[in-house]
């Protein structure tokens, strides 16, 4: 009888324990809303000193997205991360729930996220703990809803273009 040698799996890949895959040959970080703010401050410090980018996105039809072991939400905020130091890029991705669709903010972190976390208020319905002003960005202060959310009724605007044959 020959002994069967089986291989164990490769540990998953971790950054300050959080799970890491790759799309498109950039680095992503899965990370838990309760452990966001943490995360983003340890990647600071590993030298990641520009926040670049911070959207919010609505998952409506597809919360049930291959994301690991994380587990998909309706919706998603993604902080991409830039280290000139070490030529760096990482992206972040913390899931939201429908219910609680707020997350800690990162504007004491990278300032610049001010504008861009009001967008996503703005846009989405994002609620950012501890934000300094979160209010409308681009819609009227007493617009109604979030017109980016997959459920947004967009209604219907009749477009009337030049001689075009009046309807009797």
């Amino acid at each position: 009888m020959t002994d069967v040698v089986v291989a164990e799996a490769p540990a998953p890949e971790l950054l300050h324990g959080c799970p890491v895959t790759y799309s498109r040959g950039q680095k992503t970080v899965h990370v838990t809303k309760a452990g966001y703010l943490k995360l983003v401050g340890a990647l600071k410090a590993d030298g990641y000193n520009m926040l670049i980018d911070l959207v919010a996105v609505d998952y409506l039809a597809t919360s049930d997205r291959d994301l690991g072991d994380t587990v998909g939400e309706r919706y998603e905020v993604v902080a991409n991360l830039l280290s000139h130091s070490l030529a760096a890029r990482v992206r972040v991705r913390v899931q939201l729930g429908a219910d609680t669709p707020n997350v800690a903010s990162l504007y004491d972190l990278y300032p610049g996220s001010e504008a861009m976390e009001r967008e996503a208020y703005d846009l989405v319905g994002i609620i950012f703990d501890g934000h300094p002003d979160l209010s409308r960005i681009l819609l009227p202060d007493g617009w109604e809803g979030h017109p980016l959310r997959k459920d947004y009724a967009t209604g219907r605007i009749p477009v009337q273009f030049k001689a075009a044959p009046q309807p009797r």
